[in-house]
């Protein structure tokens, strides 16, 4: 049922309809115009769909203006204070957050699906030794459906709970086998005596020649990351995944179509700007009062890189929470580190600039992000691989809730059509 009404009127022909208008737990109110066309022979123009909402969620919200990040309810700073990676999972994916003995289940759950068929090794070998991480990620996962086609179909709630761990579990899997392609080094099998983020981390940077034990400090920064990636609400890689998979597109396919819009430059790529961006500054040898300056000049086509939001108008409030474990990584790293210090003087000088400050262009968490997967050593063409790994549960949580809509339908945008009007073909 609607909350209210609005009119909408063509004063040309004098068509008119009337719109129901929905209230939203949070944020802006939505008028139903499904019946537009019908009422008054038109459709609406909305470039890149920024003024519309394509479905109801009850998974994430964002108040760009506030800078508030909610899971479920949730606070990003109470989750990232108080919960790990998993239960975020558990969270996106169930609407509340586990018991212990939940989260015990499913702990244990994503840990005996975190192998991959060993054909998919095969795969592998048809990559050229210089193939894009990305690449090799989104091939892969959705040659997953030729191996677990026991649970593609998308119309049992069984199936897509089963596909949900199974993408959760194997995702850091693929990722670490496409780092190892990429350096030629042995794939490393999952251990499961431990846990999600060092088991990633044993896979990534672990040889069978010696034991790797990842620092603490390591493992706080990469889970940290993580959940700070989960989900954010209907962004392009999120919105691709629920339209490729309104056609029924089974999962594995669905997924690695977002994985495939998270590639673009203008989605995944931003913290890859970032450290292009502070490698440029390092080896031109330029000043930060020299670089702050050139950023503020209208007329210099620089701009600073990790800094501001298209969403957040006010701060990032995922920032806040990595700022600080991402301090902590470099000072555990210790040493003459020119790029760290580069980052963390830029960080102080533009926070206390009034120009950053009236204009609410404060670090976000692609700056820090950037930082912390340098710190851990994980190579420029991977971050979007990570950026993806920490996705894969708000992807695979906006598929799930998206067939359990009943206003559930096949995604068909209109468009404006502006090309040639109909004409004769010529005679020869």
């Amino acid at each position: 049922m609607s909350d209210r009404k609005v009119s909408i009127s063509d004063p040309q022909t004098g068509k008119q309809i009337d719109c129901d208008v929905f209230e939203a737990t949070h944020g802006s109110p939505a008028i139903d115009i499904s019946k537009i066309h019908a009422g008054t022979g038109c459709y609406t123009y909305d470039p890149g769909y920024g003024m519309t909402a394509s479905c109801r969620s009850k998974i994430t919200f964002i108040d760009g203006a506030k800078g508030e990040l909610l899971h479920r309810g949730y606070s990003i700073e109470d989750l990232t204070e108080n919960s790990s990676y998993l239960e975020v999972c558990y969270l996106l994916l169930n609407g509340e957050l586990p018991s212990d003995q939940g989260l015990t289940e499913f702990e244990g759950i994503i840990r005996n699906h975190t192998m991959v068929h060993e054909n998919i090794r095969s795969f592998f070998d048809g990559f050229r030794y210089d193939a894009h991480p990305m690449a090799m990620l989104s091939t892969t996962v959705a040659a997953l459906a030729s191996f677990y086609h026991d649970s593609t179909d998308v119309n049992n709630p069984e199936h897509r709970k089963i596909t949900a761990h199974r993408l959760i579990a194997k995702m850091p899997t693929l990722a670490a086998m496409c780092y190892k392609f990429h350096r030629g080094q042995p794939f490393m099998y999952p251990q499961n005596n431990l846990g999600y983020v060092e088991n990633f981390l044993h896979m990534m940077f672990g040889v069978p020649a010696e034991e790797y034990v990842p620092s603490p400090t390591a493992v706080k920064a990469l889970e940290t990351m993580l959940i700070l990636h989960a989900d954010h609400e209907q962004n392009a890689s999120t919105s691709t995944v629920r339209l490729a998979g309104s056609s029924g597109a089974n999962p594995f396919a669905s997924i690695s179509a977002g994985i495939a819009s998270l590639w673009g430059p203008a989605h995944g790529g931003a913290n890859e700007a970032v450290m292009n961006m502070l490698d440029a500054i390092v080896e031109s040898g330029e000043s930060i009062e020299s670089t702050i300056a050139r950023a503020k000049d209208k007329n210099d086509p620089f701009r600073l890189m990790g800094f501001g939001h298209r969403v957040y108008k006010n701060f990032d409030p995922r920032a806040r929470c990595i700022e600080k474990i991402c301090h902590d990584l470099l000072n555990e790293l210790g040493g003459d580190q020119p790029l760290f210090e580069l980052a963390r003087e830029l960080e102080q000088k533009t926070l206390a600039d009034d120009y950053f400050q009236e204009r609410k262009l404060y670090p976000n968490v692609d700056f820090y992000s950037g930082i912390i997967m340098r710190a851990l050593g994980i190579p420029m063409n991977m971050f979007t691989v990570m950026f993806a790994m920490a996705r894969t549960v708000g992807w695979i949580a906006h598929w799930s809730e998206m067939h359990e809509d009943p206003e559930f339908r096949i995604g068909r945008p209109r468009q404006l059509y502006v090309g040639a009007a109909r004409r004769p073909y010529p005679s020869k």
